[in-house]
C-alpha cells in the first residue's frame, strides 16, 4: 500500500470530490487544480535538470515491495501500469492499456497498446503483466504489496500454507491469469470488484521486464529497476537518487526536463533553507514553525503553493502494548487531542481535524464517521481515562524526526499530561526507514505516527489496506470480522453507488473499536526555486515530475 507516509507536512483536506473515481475509466482532460497559486506556470520547455526533496525509502525499490512514500515516488516515475492516474483530478485514465472491459465486474479482458516499452527497450506485452503479477503474488518471494492480487482467483493457491513458508504452496501461479496474446490477457476475480479497474493505477500493478523475471534475485533491481515510465534511475545511493529522462518511454506523460535529483535530507529545516536560497528546486515539506503566521509564504514570494490531497494522519497503537487494547482509554486518549487548536496554532490552518479515517478528497467520503471519539472533551475524556484505570508508566508516541513531527506529537503529549495526569513523551527515530522498520518488526511500545496517502482514489483504499485483518499495512493488527466482511460485501457491490455505501457502514464499525487514532487531513504546501515553472502536485500529494520545466 502505498502509502505510509512520512510527512506531516503534507496535505490538507478538501471537499473537491475527484471526477472518475468510480469503475469506469476516464477519458484524459485538460482540467487544473484551483489551488496552484499565480506565478506557478509558464511556457514550459524541454531540457535541464532540477533538484527535489527527497527521503530514505524504506524498502527495495521492487513494485510490490515498495509501499511507503519515500519509495513509491521514485516508482511513480519510473514505472507505468495500465492506468494513470490524471495529475490534476486523479481521475483514473487508460495509459498502457488500450481498454479494458468487463460485463460482470469479475471477468476482464484486458488490450495493450502494441509497442509501449520498457526503459531497456523491449516490449511491454502481456505476459510481463500476468508473469510480474504471479511473481508478487507468488508467496515465497515475500512481497508486501501481494495483499493487492488477492481478489484475483487463485491467490490463496499461490500463499504459504505456514508463517515460516516452510511448505511450498499449492500453486506457483494464480489461475484467475489467462495469457491470449502478446497485447491482452484475461483477469478473473474470486468474486465481483467494483473498482477493480481504479485499483490497476497502483504501483504493485506494474509489469515486470523480461530481465527481471528471468532473474529476479539479483541485486540490481532493488536499487536500479527497468520500469516503463517516463524517467529511469541513473544513480542510487545513500545522500541522492538522480533519475534520467527515459528515452524510449511511449506513453502520454512525457517529461520536459532530462533529469530529476531527489536529493535526501533527514531534517526539514535545511531543505526549507535550500529551497528559500534557490539550492533545491522543489520541496513538498514546509517546516511547522514556517507556517505559523505564513512567514514562508514572505520568505518565498510567487514560490510556493498548497494542494489539496488524499492523505489523512493518524496515530496508532503498538499490538505489543497490553494496556493499549483497552477500548476505553483509547478512545479516551482519542477525545483528549484538541485537533482544532493544533491544526491553528501549530500548522496556521493548514490541516483539518480528522471526523473519519477517510479522506474528504474521496467519493465517498461520509462525514462524523468518529463521532464523539474525534471530538474534543476535556471532562469526558478523563472521566472515561480514569474509567479504564489510566496508563502505568510512560507512554511514548514514536515520530520520524526528518518528517517535522516534533511540534505536534508534542503538543499531544502535553494535552495528556496536562488534561489527564498522563506520563507521556516522544521517541524519535532520526529518520522515516527506521521508524518504518521498527514498526514492520513490532519492536514498538505505546503509540507511533502513521499516515496514509491514497494509492487510487477510492473510500476503499482507506479501509481494506489498513484495516482488513492482516492487510500488508495493518501497523495495529486490527481484526474484526464483521468489518472484514462488511469489506468483502461491498466489493461485490454492483456499482459505486452502492459499494460506497456498504464501504461507509465499514467504516462506522471502527469507531466501536478504534484501530487507529484519526489526527487531521492535510494539505501539501510546498514550494519552488526561481529556476523552474510549472510546479504542481497531485491529488496524491506528490511532485508532479513531468510537469516541471526549467525557465
Amino acid at each position: 500500500m502505498r502509502r505510509t507516509s512520512p510527512l506531516v507536512a503534507l496535505s490538507l483536506s478538501g471537499v473537491m470530490l475527484l471526477a472518475g473515481c468510480g469503475q469506469d475509466v476516464a477519458a484524459p482532460n485538460d482540467s487544473s487544480s484551483a489551488s496552484q497559486p499565480a506565478g506557478a506556470s509558464g511556457p514550459a520547455k524541454d531540457g535541464g535538470s532540477v533538484t527535489v526533496r527527497g527521503c530514505t525509502p524504506q524498502n527495495p525499490l521492487i513494485p510490490a515491495d515498495t509501499n511507503e512514500v519515500c519509495g513509491g515516488n521514485v516508482l511513480d516515475a519510473v514505472t507505468a501500469k495500465l492506468v494513470h492516474y490524471n495529475s490534476d483530478t486523479a481521475a483514473p485514465e487508460l495509459d498502457i492499456a488500450k481498454s479494458i472491459d468487463t460485463t460482470d465486474n469479475q471477468n476482464f479482458t484486458v488490450k495493450l497498446n502494441p509497442g509501449y516499452k520498457f526503459s531497456d527497450g523491449t516490449e511491454v506485452k502481456a505476459k510481463n503483466f500476468v508473469d510480474a503479477w504471479n511473481w508478487d503474488a507468488y508467496g515465497p518471494n515475500a512481497q508486501q504489496n501481494a495483499y493487492f492480487f488477492e481478489p484475483i482467483a487463485g491467490y490463496t493457491d499461490v500463499q504459504c500454507a505456514d508463517e515460516e513458508c516452510k511448505t511450498k504452496p499449492k500453486a506457483t501461479t494464480m489461475s484467475g491469469l489467462k495469457v491470449v496474446d502478446d497485447h491482452t490477457f484475461t483477469i478473473a476475480t474470486t468474486e465481483k470488484v467494483s473498482n477493480l479497474k481504479v485499483r490497476l493505477g497502483y504501483t504493485a500493478f506494474a509489469p515486470l521486464p523480461d530481465a527481471f523475471l528471468k532473474d529476479p534475485t539479483n541485486k540490481k533491481w532493488e536499487k536500479s529497476p527497468i520500469g516503463a515510465g517516463p524517467f529511469t534511475i541513473t544513480q542510487n545511493t545513500a545522500t541522492q537518487i538522480v533519475l534520467k529522462k527515459n528515452a524510449d518511454y511511449s506513453g502520454k506523460n512525457k517529461a520536459h526536463v532530462d533529469q530529476v535529483t531527489y536529493k535526501v535530507y533527514n531534517d526539514a529545516g535545511p531543505a526549507y533553507n535550500d529551497v528559500v536560497a534557490n539550492n533545491l528546486d522543489v520541496s513538498d515539506l514546509i517546516p511547522t514553525d514556517q507556517l505559523t503566521n505564513d512567514q514562508w509564504k514572505n520568505d518565498l514570494p510567487n514560490r510556493w503553493g498548497i494542494r489539496q490531497s488524499g492523505v489523512t494522519q493518524t496515530i496508532t497503537a503498538s499490538s505489543k502494548d497490553k494496556q493499549l487494547q483497552n477500548q476505553d482509554l483509547i478512545k479516551a486518549l482519542s477525545m483528549d487531542i484538541d485537533r482544532a487548536t493544533v491544526t491553528k496554532q501549530i500548522f496556521a490552518g493548514s490541516r483539518t481535524p480528522a471526523d473519519g479515517w477517510v479522506s474528504p478528497v474521496v467519493d465517498g467520503y461520509k462525514k462524523g464517521q468518529c463521532g464523539q471519539w474525534c471530538t474534543y472533551d476535556k471532562a469526558k475524556a478523563k472521566a472515561l481515562y480514569d474509567k479504564a484505570g489510566g496508563y502505568k508508566g510512560t507512554l511514548t508516541i514514536a515520530v520520524n524526526g526528518d518528517g517535522d513531527h516534533k511540534a505536534w506529537s508534542q503538543a499531544v503529549c502535553n494535552g495528556w499530561k496536562n488534561d489527564l495526569g498522563l506520563n507521556c513523551q516522544l521517541k524519535v527515530t532520526p529518520d522515516f526507514k527506521t521508524l518504518r522498520d521498527q514498526v514492520t518488526k513490532r519492536e514498538l511500545m505505546g503509540f507511533f505516527r502513521t499516515g496514509w496517502q491514497m494509492d487510487y482514489p477510492s473510500i476503499e483504499n482507506f479501509l481494506t489496506p489498513l484495516y482488513a485483518t492482516g492487510a500488508s499495512s495493518n501497523d495495529g493488527d486490527y481484526s474484526n470480522k464483521e468489518f472484514d466482511a462488511k469489506l468483502k460485501e461491498a466489493a461485490a457491490a454492483p456499482d459505486e453507488a452502492q459499494a460506497n455505501k456498504l464501504y461507509q457502514e465499514a467504516e462506522a464499525m471502527l469507531a466501536t473499536r478504534i484501530p487507529a487514532i484519526p489526527l487531521w487531513t492535510v494539505s501539501t504546501p510546498f514550494a519552488w526555486s526561481t529556476k523552474v515553472t510549472n510546479v504542481k502536485l497531485t491529488p496524491f500529494g506528490t511532485i508532479d515530475l513531468t510537469a516541471i520545466s526549467v525557465k
